[in-house]
């Protein structure tokens, strides 16, 4: 089962007494810090869980799969994750 944004607010929302809006509010900020510090290219560390961070990736030769035809594929930035220590032991417990 997949825990989707609505899941968050309903999570805090039942376990903190706070409204409905409040916890979307809450969820839609935390969001919002979280998409602001990676587009400015800072790393972003929750402890005890773990660490978002922008990855480079070069230009790089791909294929139209439906055509069968070579492009170059433009040098991006992409998100990646790493897990802390303690939620990987949680993981394997």
């Amino acid at each position: 089962m997949t825990c989707t944004k609505g899941d968050l607010i309903d999570s805090i929302y039942l376990e903190n007494n706070f409204s409905k809006k409040v916890s979307s509010k809450i969820v839609e900020s935390i969001f919002d810090i979280l998409k602001d510090s990676l587009a400015s290219g800072e790393d972003v560390l929750v402890s005890g869980f773990g660490k978002f961070y922008i990855q480079g990736k070069r230009e790089r030769k791909g294929r139209n799969p439906s055509t069968g035809e070579i492009l170059i594929l433009d040098p991006r930035r992409i998100v990646s994750f790493r897990c802390s220590d303690k939620l990987r032991l949680l993981l394997n417990e």
